[in-house]
């Protein structure tokens, strides 16, 4: 009966959830984001993003003042796993994708909304995660 249940729910859902990551995989991608109070997994580097979204994310972040050392950028399209786990661990389907405090935040739109209203300047200034007024 059990058995049947799950092949009945596998088969209703569509392919892109049928994936099911490797246990190290799922450790790296962890362990990656503990690494830094924010992370952002993106295509590129923050010195050369890849696409408009990951390029408009680390302007954002540049612009709200995150301090360069609370922040930890992973480049997807050197891994195939890690493009593809990052996108299952989180349940969202695209890159760029930004963690604060080991919390999945969004993508670039969310980011850019989060922007507009103020909500992501306090998400990191509570996360401690800006450059010091101070050191400016």
């Amino acid at each position: 009966m059990f058995a049947r249940l799950v092949a009945q729910n596998f088969a209703r859902r569509p392919a892109a959830f049928a994936r099911f990551m490797s246990s190290e995989t799922r450790e790296a991608i962890t362990a990656a984001i503990k690494s830094a109070p924010v992370v952002l997994f993106m295509k590129g580097t923050p010195e050369f993003p890849q696409c408009g979204f990951s390029r408009a994310t680390v302007s954002l972040l540049g612009q709200q003042g995150v301090d360069p050392l609370k922040f930890a950028a992973y480049n997807v399209l050197e891994d195939p796993e890690l493009r593809e786990g990052i996108k299952e661990l989180s349940e969202w389907p695209t890159i760029p994708q930004l963690y604060v405090n080991e919390e999945f935040i969004g993508g670039c739109d969310i980011l850019v909304s989060m922007a507009q209203s103020g909500e992501l300047t306090k998400l990191l200034e509570d996360a401690k995660a800006l450059v010091p007024e101070d050191d400016e």
